[in-house]
């Protein structure tokens, strides 16, 4: 073999095992890495990792844990029993339990560290809390302004509400606000031995007996991903 057969040979073993390697480390990584674009993951990559993204985002499920524990249980987690206690009725009328007012002062929290960390390693643009209208017949999608959901809700109107989705965090790779790179919700199980997992939607629903994870999906494009203070971050 000549010398530059044999160069080109070695060139192309070099080759075959860096893509290897590379397959090998993708393979590896976590369902939020593996979620994010090649293109977006070189920007990040260029700054901040993204598997330093995960653990803060991992963190503030952590945090807003044993923040929204303290407020009533001094620090340990809720029994069983203290879940399922309820506390108040909303304004229909229907019994909130402790795990479902737990569950909101926890998401105010968690969201508040996410923004933060958000604004500091995801390279392109965020939704928080961005109500859409998604129609699933004719595959379309738009946004519902803040204003207009909270006026609908002060005036009582929330049929009109009926069959939209709300997910708590929706990562964008440019400026197209209605496509997502990664749609992120937080859940707090209660008690927390409880398994994190998406809801189903029930019979009234336009997504009826779908998960709120696939409906994500379908409507914005992207990976749906839960956070939980147990399992950090997961498909489910």
């Amino acid at each position: 073999m000549d010398s530059e057969t044999a160069g080109k040979a070695r060139h192309a073993a070099y080759v075959a095992e860096q893509a290897s390697a590379r397959a090998a480390t993708q393979a590896m990584a976590s369902p939020l890495v593996r979620a994010i674009p090649p293109a977006v993951l070189a920007l990040m990559q260029q700054g901040h990792d993204a598997d330093e993204l995960e653990k803060q985002l991992a963190e503030c499920a952590v945090q807003a844990e044993q923040l929204g524990n303290a407020r009533y249980f001094l620090g340990r987690p809720p029994t069983h029993q203290e879940c399922a206690e309820v506390v108040a009725q909303d304004r229909c009328g229907k019994p909130v339990t402790r795990a479902m007012q737990l569950g909101k002062q926890k998401h105010v929290i968690a969201l508040q560290c996410a923004e933060a960390v958000l604004k500091e390693l995801w390279p392109a643009p965020f939704s928080i809390e961005q109500r859409y209208r998604y129609y699933p017949n004719a595959r379309f999608l738009e946004t519902i302004s803040p204003e207009k959901e909270a006026r609908l809700i002060a005036e009582g109107c929330t049929e009109e509400l009926r069959g939209t989705i709300k997910p708590d965090l929706v990562l964008h790779g440019d400026r197209n606000l209605l496509l997502a790179v990664l749609i992120l919700d937080f859940k707090f199980p209660c008690p927390g031995t409880n398994r994190p997992q998406w809801t189903r939607y029930g019979s009234s629903s336009p997504y009826a007996d779908d998960l709120q994870g696939s409906v994500y999906e379908i409507a914005l494009g992207g990976k749906a991903l839960l956070i939980s203070p147990a399992k950090g971050i997961t498909p489910q």
